[in-house]
């Protein structure tokens, strides 16, 4: 635990310091019709890792954190959205997308059981970054945004639901078991998120 909550700080600093912009999402395609809005976070590899590595953590903590965590990151999301549609800005949008990725990887990986209140603050923190870059795709839409949104909220709990669904399906392979898969499969998002940050993996 220690040595997780020494790491994560060198790692966001080391990314913030040499990773160039290896995202594009504003203006990555049309952002006025549902099902656009449903399958663009289908689409892309960081967005599935995030959203289900969420999902799979929420699993591993149990409790009201199952339902907590995911409803955090979908509302803080919202709120990036808004935010992003309206032209506040945000610095370290992608990064932080990126570092998402890591970052559930790894809490996923160590099996870090954070209290539940400060599980919610950590994925709204990412949620924040995730919601203002598309936020910002629909900027001066009006009302022709509100259906892609829709869709890309609807999406994203989906991909929540995925995430719990494949913790309890690990479960089912016992408890020693079931933390050796779900520490790689953290250990692997981690991994990914590296390689989307530093552009060895396209989105």
């Amino acid at each position: 635990m220690t040595s997780l909550r020494k790491l994560i700080p060198l790692v966001l600093a080391y990314l913030c310091l040499t990773v160039g912009p290896a995202f594009a999402h504003v203006g990555v395609g049309p952002v006025d019709t549902f099902s656009h809005g449903f399958l663009h976070p289908l689409c892309g590899i960081d967005h599935i890792l995030a959203m289900v590595a969420v999902g799979l953590y929420a699993a591993s903590l149990g409790g009201s954190a199952l339902w907590l965590v995911p409803t955090a990151f979908v509302g803080t999301m919202i709120f990036g959205g808004i935010l992003g549609y309206e032209g506040f800005p945000l610095p370290l949008v992608e990064e932080g997308i990126g570092a998402s990725v890591i970052v559930m990887g790894l809490a996923v990986a160590s099996g870090m059981k954070l209290p539940t209140i400060a599980a919610m603050a950590l994925v709204g923190l990412f949620a924040l970054f995730h919601g203002h870059a598309h936020g910002s795709e629909g900027a001066g839409l009006g009302v022709s945004f509100l259906p892609y949104a829709a869709g890309f909220i609807i999406a994203t709990a989906s991909l929540h639901m995925a995430g719990i669904a494949f913790g309890f399906g690990l479960d089912c392979f016992g408890d020693r078991s079931s933390k050796i898969l779900r520490r790689t499969a953290g250990a692997i998002g981690a991994l990914a998120g590296v390689a989307i940050l530093t552009g060895l993996l396209g989105t």
